[in-house]
C-alpha cells in the first residue's frame, strides 16, 4: 500500500512539471517603450512585440490602462503556443510634458497582470538637431563619437547627448552596450525609422567611480540588444574625478600647499624622428606639503616619469615627458592630467601640441 501511494504521489509530481512545461507565458524584449518626442494633439502609436513562450493556447482576458487617455489593440482570439502576437498602444497626446502610460494584460498565463509601458514627451514643436553628424557607428550617424565628463565632484551626475541619425533603410533599436557601473544610458525613441534621429543620453554616476582623476572606458552602440561590438560602434568615454576642497577655511586655504609649473602647454616638433623628451619642473611655493596624487594621460604615444610625488614647500620635481610618434594617430588631444592636494589647482591639464 506505501508502494502505492509513493508511486502515485510521483506520478502526480510528473503530471505537474509536464503540465507546468506546456504553461502559457507571455514574453518580449521591450516592455517599455520610448516614443521620444510627440507633437501636441498627434497622436503616438507603439507596437509591442510578444510571444506565448509555452505549449498551450494563451488567452488575453482583460486589458487595462492607466487612464482614458491611452487606447489599446490586442488579440481577441487564443494565441497558440510558440507564436509572437501584437499589442498596440496609443496616447492621445492632449497634454504638454513628460508622459508614462501603463497597459495592464491579464491572461490565463498568470494571476498577476503583465505591465507594458510607453514614455516620451508631448511638445508644440520638434526641433530637429541642426548640427552635423561627422561619424558612422554601425548604421547610424552620430554628431560625436568620444564624451568627457571634466571637473566631476563626488556626488555630481552630469549628462551628455549623442545625436543619433538613421540613414540606413531599416528600422533600428539603438542601444549602449558594455557600460560600467559608473554609467548609465538611455536612447530616445527605443526605435529610430529610417530618415530619423533620436538620442542617446549617458549620465555619470560619479560616486561609484573608484579614484580620483581620470577613468577611461569604452562602450559600445548597438544597433539592437545583443548586437555583437566592433571597433566601428565604439564610444569613448572619460571622467576626471576632483578631490574636494569645499569645507576648506580660510586659514586652511592660506597655508595650503601651491603648485607651479614651468609650463602648461607643450608644442612638441618630431622633425621625423620616432620619440622627443621634454622635461617640466613643478614647484611647491605654498606652505605645506604638495602631493602629486595622479599623473594620467589621455592618449596613447606618451610616456611619463615623475621623480618625486610629495613636495616640500620651496622643494622642485621633475616631470619627464616623452612623446612617440604613434600619438599622432591618436583619436583624443594628446593631454596629460595631474591631482594635486593644492585647493587652487586640484585638476592641472598640460596640453601638448605635436607636428
Amino acid at each position: 500500500m506505501q508502494i502505492m501511494n509513493k508511486k502515485t504521489i510521483i506520478l502526480t509530481c510528473l503530471s505537474v512539471l509536464a503540465l507546468a512545461g506546456n504553461a502559457q507565458k507571455i514574453t518580449t524584449d521591450n516592455e517599455t517603450i520610448d516614443c521620444g518626442k510627440v507633437v501636441y494633439n498627434q497622436p503616438a502609436t507603439v507596437n509591442f512585440e510578444l510571444k506565448n513562450k509555452g505549449g498551450s493556447k494563451l488567452v488575453i482576458k482583460d486589458v487595462r490602462t492607466s487612464c482614458g487617455c491611452t487606447t489599446v489593440d490586442y488579440p481577441r482570439t487564443p494565441v497558440e503556443g510558440g507564436e509572437s502576437f501584437t499589442v498596440s498602444a496609443t496616447y492621445d497626446a492632449r497634454q504638454l510634458g513628460h508622459f508614462f502610460k501603463q497597459v495592464a494584460i491579464y491572461s490565463n498565463a498568470s494571476d498577476e497582470p503583465m505591465y507594458l509601458t510607453m514614455t516620451g514627451v508631448v511638445v508644440e514643436k520638434i526641433i530637429d538637431f541642426s548640427g552635423e553628424y561627422p561619424y558612422k557607428l554601425g548604421d547610424v550617424l552620430v554628431d560625436k563619437n568620444e564624451i568627457e565628463f571634466d571637473d566631476v565632484n563626488s556626488g555630481d551626475m552630469p549628462m551628455q547627448k549623442i545625436h543619433i541619425m538613421n540613414n540606413s533603410t531599416k528600422t533600428v533599436t539603438p542601444v549602449i552596450m558594455h557600460l560600467p557601473a559608473y554609467l548609465k544610458a538611455n536612447i530616445s525613441p527605443t526605435r529610430i525609422a529610417p530618415g530619423h534621429s533620436g538620442e542617446a543620453i549617458i549620465t555619470l554616476l560619479s560616486k561609484k567611480l573608484r579614484n580620483f582623476g581620470l577613468s577611461q572606458t569604452t562602450v559600445y552602440l548597438g544597433m539592437f540588444p545583443g548586437d555583437k561590438v566592433g571597433q566601428n560602434k565604439e564610444i569613448g568615454v572619460s571622467a576626471v574625478l576632483l578631490p574636494g576642497f569645499s569645507d576648506l577655511t580660510d586659514f586652511q586655504r592660506l597655508n595650503a600647499p601651491k603648485l607651479q609649473l614651468s609650463s602648461e602647454s607643450l608644442d612638441i616638433h618630431l622633425e621625423g624622428k620616432k620619440k622627443k623628451t621634454v622635461t617640466l619642473i613643478l614647484q611647491n611655493v605654498g606652505k605645506d606639503m604638495l602631493d602629486i596624487q595622479e599623473v594620467q594621460m589621455f592618449t596613447v604615444g606618451l610616456q611619463l616619469q615623475l621623480n618625486k610625488r610629495h613636495l616640500a614647500p620651496g622643494e622642485e620635481g621633475r616631470l619627464k615627458i616623452t612623446v612617440k610618434d604613434e600619438i599622432k594617430s591618436a583619436r583624443t588631444k594628446p593631454r596629460i592630467l595631474m591631482i594635486t592636494n593644492d585647493p587652487d589647482h586640484a585638476k592641472v591639464v598640460i596640453n601638448i601640441n605635436v607636428d
